[in-house]
């Protein structure tokens, strides 16, 4: 069985999906590893690295699809490479089945599996597998990082013989796997922060990080089964908005991070709630690629609305490319080793398994 990964465009994703030290791994599986040449260089990882560990280092990349039984990357391929897929070949990534549907309708027709790993069953087995917690706690972290940067005071409260400089007030938008690191991230540098989610389940969590939650009077619960957030009703969504625009006029920094899988990002934070806000503080909205939770969002700018600042990036794990490619690429070993038959040493598609079954598009 041969596995591949080809390269990523760069100017968009810098993360990769198989490192020398999982390429290892794949071997231990009987997999014969096959990557293009400088795969991993822009990671610090030359090809040396990866031909220690047995890895067959290919020169010109198209001879990577001819042979293939698993290709593995971040995102789709380009419609070049899909077009070169045939039948019985394992395609596994982020393949964002809500705006890919046409292009992943066409690789049904042909017979290749592909897997998208955004559709991960919320089970405690698929947790070592699980690409959104992995990827999301990183972009948490690295969020509060990014805001704090732009902020232009000091967050931990620091007392001096010329006086006191304040605490930064945080409050973080959604508290998902991101909001719950933003939080702890936060909470360690010396901010006080305050929290606010649809699913009530999360109040626990956050106030074990040490954390404020914002409850809204009458709150419903808004959580799917496979725990994940949905649409709230127009009445909680009032609610919510007069909560949050009394408390955003005291708040700092906010790290916005409510997504609703496959809809466009829910606007939470209005106009009216920026225009009231203290000058120099600051929004960093980690939904930018989705529509944003702020009025204001747009993709790597920074926005400047009344002394307010307001940015979200693209990919914000362009910034971690190391650590988020070191848990992508063993999250993503974990599915293929569930995916193997370790009898026949071939891929077995078992759709009585939750998790081959909730992940392969239909």
């Amino acid at each position: 069985m041969k596995i591949v990964s080809l390269s990523e465009n760069l100017n968009i994703e810098k993360r990769i999906a198989i490192t020398p030290d999982i390429a290892k791994k794949y071997k231990s599986l009987g997999f014969e590893v096959m990557l293009p040449k400088d795969y991993g260089l822009h990671l610090g990882f030359d090809n040396d690295h990866y031909k220690s560990q047995g890895v067959n280092i290919i020169e010109n990349e198209k001879d990577l699809l001819v042979d293939s039984d698993v290709i593995l990357q971040l995102g789709l391929l380009s419609d070049e490479n899909l077009s070169s897929l045939r039948e019985n070949q394992n395609l596994i990534g982020v393949l964002n089945p809500f705006t890919n549907k046409e292009k992943l309708q066409d690789l049904l027709k042909k017979k290749v599996n592909s897997f998208s790993l955004e559709l991960l069953p919320r089970i405690t087995r698929a947790q070592s597998m699980d690409i959104l917690s992995s990827q999301a706690n990183l972009a948490g972290y690295k969020a509060v990082i990014e805001s704090f940067a732009c902020f232009e005071k000091a967050i931990p409260m620091m007392m001096t013989a010329a006086g006191t400089v304040p605490a930064a007030k945080v409050l973080v938008v959604g508290a998902g796997v991101a909001g719950l690191q933003a939080i702890a991230t936060a909470k360690r540098m010396g901010a006080i922060v305050f929290a606010t989610d649809v699913r009530m389940a999360s109040k626990e969590q956050v106030e074990s990080l040490g954390g404020k939650f914002l409850t809204v009077e009458g709150s419903e619960n808004l959580e799917t089964e496979g725990g994940y957030a949905k649409e709230a009703s127009e009445d909680f969504k009032q609610k919510q908005e007069d909560l949050l625009s009394e408390t955003l006029k005291k708040i700092d920094i906010v790290i916005c991070t409510a997504l609703i899988p496959g809809k466009k990002a829910p606007v939470i934070i209005k106009e009216n709630m920026i225009k009231n806000m203290q000058i120099g503080s600051v929004i960093y909205d980690l939904a930018a690629v989705q529509g944003g939770n702020t009025a204001y969002t747009e993709v790597d700018k920074l926005i400047d609305r009344n002394g307010v600042k307001i940015m979200g990036e693209m990919n914000i794990l362009n910034k971690l490319p190391i650590s988020a490619s070191s848990l992508y690429s063993k999250n993503l070993f974990n599915f293929v080793s569930n995916l193997l038959d370790k009898k026949t040493g071939k891929i077995n598609i078992n759709l009585e398994d939750e998790i081959i079954d909730k992940t392969l598009v239909k």
